[in-house]
């Protein structure tokens, strides 16, 4: 009796396990969903949008000026500034050897004097030869010759004056003076050098005044106009300029054309420095799409949408602005279509995929 009573226990048993084995199957493995993936969609929407250019271009000074002297042969004996300084309108920035022209210049005076004392002896005997004229004690002749000898005298302080007032010019030559409120951005003379007249000594950036110059192609050219506000981001500062020319024409070369920004308060930006510049030319709509929704891949935007078997499918997208967590999209969506966002990165095309609620981070 044993013996039936241990085959019954072993049909149970192998009854039991069969049982929990379909069980389990059935559990893991619901509607044939265990193996998709779980995604969020959002949709394409229209929004308003700032429209920007973005290019990069050199931060230059709006007026630099080359200084030097109008005398040659001269000695540098004296130089009162350098690099980065910033000076006054008249401020004496070099000096040269004047010695022979003080000497000169005090020359020219004292023939200055000399010819004012022989204008004001003519004067004097013209004078009194006038009075004697009148008195009929001197003939008209002599009188004429008083005249003519004043009239000379007059003549030779004029010359004399105008050789003082050169010979002080040339003294006020060998001091280079400030043209202009500013700061000394170059110098290329050392005291005691001898210098040529013309030749470049110093430079100075008038008023410190700096703009961001940028080359815009034709397309980009047409969207911009005088007043645009520029954003120069640089070492963690943003420099706000605005745009105050923008060139008639394009080059017929590269068919590029230049823009100029004033930066009124350039910060930490200096000549020379090249840095890439957001141009805002205005408002506009625009397709957008949360930009977690994007995907790299061979060098080009995909997006992904989900088909009625629940399957993805890629599709090329041409993106556009970036602004807020969103993306403009130019080509490869319109306005309702659902895309992919959380889990967009780990799809293939025809995957399977689950599709829940976004979460916030995932619905923006």
């Amino acid at each position: 009796m044993r013996v039936p009573s241990l085959h019954w226990c072993v049909v149970f048993l192998i009854a039991s396990s069969l049982s929990a084995c379909g069980a389990s199957d059935k559990n893991e493995q619901p509607d044939g969903q265990s193996s998709a993936l779980a995604v969020s969609l959002a949709p394409a929407q229209a929004q308003t949008m700032a429209r920007t250019v973005l290019v990069s271009g050199p931060v230059s000074a709006f007026e630099e000026m080359q200084l030097g002297v109008e005398l040659s042969g001269q000695r540098v004996t004296a130089l009162n500034v350098d690099v980065g300084e910033w000076v006054k309108r008249g401020q004496v920035l070099l000096e040269l050897d004047h010695r022979t022209l003080d000497s000169e210049l005090a020359q020219a005076d004292a023939t200055l004097r000399q010819a004012q004392t022989a204008e004001e002896l003519a004067s004097l005997n013209y004078a009194r030869g006038a009075k004697l004229a009148n008195e009929k004690l001197i003939s008209a002749s002599s009188l004429d010759e008083l005249r003519a000898a004043r009239a000379d005298a007059q003549a030779q302080t004029a010359t004399a004056r105008a050789r003082r007032d050169a010979a002080r010019l040339q003294r006020d030559f060998a001091e280079l003076r400030a043209p202009a409120d500013g700061v000394i951005s170059k110098r290329l003379v050392q005291p005691g050098q001898v210098v040529a007249a013309g030749s470049e000594l110093l430079r100075l950036i008038r008023d410190n005044r700096l703009e961001w110059r940028a080359e815009l192609s034709e397309a980009q050219l047409a969207g911009v106009a005088v007043g645009n506000s520029v954003t120069l981001p640089y070492a963690g500062q943003e420099v706000i300029g605005r745009i105050r020319a923008v060139s008639p024409g394009v080059d017929s070369q590269t068919r590029t054309g230049t823009i100029y920004a004033d930066l009124p308060a350039p910060g930490a930006l200096k000549p020379g420095v090249y840095v890439e510049g957001r141009i805002v030319t205005g408002d506009g709509q625009a397709l957008t799409i949360p930009s977690a929704s994007i995907v790299q891949r061979d060098g080009h935007s995909y997006v992904f949408t989900v088909d009625d078997k629940q399957q993805a499918q890629r599709r090329r997208v041409r993106t556009g602005q970036v602004a807020d967590g969103r993306t403009e999209i130019v080509e490869g969506l319109k306005a309702g279509d659902q895309v992919v966002v959380e889990g967009a990165g780990f799809l293939g095309e025809g995957d399977r995929v689950r599709v829940v609620a976004a979460t916030k981070a995932g619905a923006r």
